[in-house]
């Protein structure tokens, strides 16, 4: 599995709809692998069912090129996104993200979001079984969207924690997907360490701010209704022009180091400082991007570098 995964959500979800083309995501798919980024990350609630459907284009042909990593556990409704995790929905969904994948076997198996009605190591059983029977390689959990604890000023990850325990009783978690990031940094706190403690791999999400560290965006700039960052209380004019000493200390850091380094490779290169079990998934639909992404694992930030990132300002607007 290279440095850097390719997160393939853009393609077809959360992301402005119109620039959504599926030849040129296709295109991004191979230049990625061709790159060195062989963790390609799905979720069969993308689209939904779409971002898979065409992952498994490109798998028909490089499946031996590609770590397969999709996810199960959320639906999509008309108005709301709902959880399920019922074992033999688990397993049902299973079967379906393999077919529409074009392989045989899930690498990594994801559980998407726990399902408040049913008790975790039901659900974590049913994907245990899933690895016996020889559908899917290893198990990890997606914790993306855990920081609602926040807002009563809770430790941000304390009942993901708790959960990862429980589950380590009934079958291994070989990975922990979570937001990690210059600026949301907050699973340095507790959750990377729990995870560092007990050798399961970080995959961490949003790793170049819903693109803000890439600096391509300009304040004020609009976002298609679809777009998660027409919501994104980070992503007001405000907040974007107050942001942007972040995106100035990134783009310091990489002109310091020449030859082309652009802020996104340092945004990176900052994550992948953070573990030797950390894999940033940057999501990208250009295949230019997904190849610039690829190359930050050749970036090593100096004791300087990391040391000017951490006195940056924190990020302003609200986290969640």
């Amino acid at each position: 599995m290279g440095a850097v995964g390719l997160g393939c959500m853009p393609m077809s979800w959360a992301y402005s709809s119109s620039q959504q083309r599926g030849e040129r995501s296709l295109r991004t798919v191979h230049s990625a692998l061709d790159a060195g980024s062989s963790l390609l990350d799905t979720a069969d609630m993308y689209g939904p069912f779409t971002n898979e459907l065409l992952l498994g284009r490109v798998l028909k042909e490089r499946r031996a090129d590609a770590f397969v990593s999709t996810k199960a556990g959320l639906l999509v409704g008309d108005q709301h996104i709902v959880a399920n995790g019922r074992p033999g929905y688990v397993k049902r969904a299973c079967d379906a993200s393999l077919r529409r994948l074009q392989t045989d076997v899930i690498d990594l198996y994801q559980l998407h979001r726990a399902d408040p009605e049913v008790p975790v190591e039901e659900t974590w059983g049913a994907m245990a079984e899933l690895v016996g029977a020889g559908k899917v390689r290893a198990l990890g959990m997606c914790a993306v969207g855990a920081r609602a604890s926040r807002r009563s000023g809770g430790d941000l990850y304390a009942g993901t924690i708790r959960q990862l325990e429980r589950m380590q009783q009934v079958f291994p978690v070989s990975t922990v997907q979570a937001e990690l990031s210059v600026w949301s940094p907050q699973a340095l706190e507790r959750l990377l360490p729990w995870c560092e403690a007990r050798g399961v791999g970080f995959l961490a999400a949003t790793p170049l701010g819903n693109g803000f560290l890439t600096g391509t965006l300009t304040p004020g700039q609009g976002f298609e209704p679809d777009d998660v960052r027409a919501r994104h209380p980070r992503f007001t004019a405000e907040m974007m022009a107050a942001n942007q000493p972040v995106v100035a200390g990134l783009r310091r850091v990489a002109a310091r180091h020449g030859g082309g380094v652009t802020p996104a490779q340092v945004a990176l290169a900052w994550v992948l400082a953070q573990g030797r079990h950390v894999v940033p998934v940057p999501g990208t639909k250009r295949p230019e991007w997904a190849v610039e992404n690829a190359g930050a694992w050749k970036l090593e930030l100096t004791a300087y570098d990391l040391a000017e990132i951490a006195a940056l300002p924190p990020a302003r607007g609200s986290w969640d």
